[in-house]
């Protein structure tokens, strides 16, 4: 819409001009001077009439950026809130034992289905988890080094354990992944 107002714009300078041009061929000099006088004033206006132009788009532009970053990015402190959540559901299911499952094996069945149920809203929220395993390269950009120990058999940077998942919402980090990292040199 900006680019018709615009081009109607220019039209119409173009046309101005036009007439201008040929009604100076019978003016003397004061009339010139004068036409070079509304000339100027005219390409001051349109050239304020171009930068308005341009601030406009750029102010659209970063509303839409802003709009964007509010929808992906504005639910992130709740978000960061819900990853202990996640922790200690993980960790419950993760203790029980085969005996434990067959006494209270419809509970333990309810707390899967809740953990899953919450990944499943995690995802449709854009939050993913990072899952390192043991003998990944540490990455400093998704993984938080809690220690660092020899571990014969491995390579300096490999990831010896993994204390905690870590989380990213969109492209940014939520949590890095807590991990042990070791430091053996062969």
């Amino acid at each position: 819409m900006a680019e018709r107002d615009e081009d109607r714009f220019l039209d119409d300078i173009a046309e101005a001009e036009a007439e201008v041009e040929a009604s100076m061929a019978d003016d003397g000099p004061e009339e010139q001077d004068e036409v070079e006088t509304l000339r100027a004033e005219r390409d001051a206006l349109q050239d304020k009439f171009m930068r308005a132009l341009a601030d406009a788009e750029n102010a659209r532009k970063r509303a839409a950026k802003d709009r964007t970053e509010a929808e992906n990015y504005g639910g992130s402190k709740l978000a960061r809130d819900m990853l202990p959540v996640y922790d200690n559901m993980k960790r419950a299911v993760e203790s029980v034992t085969d005996e434990q499952r067959e006494v209270a094996g419809p509970m333990i069945e309810g707390i899967e289905l809740t953990m899953r149920e919450l990944i499943k809203v995690f995802e449709k929220h854009g939050i993913r988890v990072i899952d390192p395993q043991v003998g990944d390269r540490f990455d400093p950009q998704q993984h938080e080094a809690m220690f660092e120990a020899p571990l014969p058999g491995t390579k300096q940077g490999d990831i010896i354990q993994v204390s905690a998942q870590g989380f990213m919402l969109y492209d940014r980090i939520l949590r890095p992944a807590q991990v042990g990292v070791s430091s053996f040199q062969s």
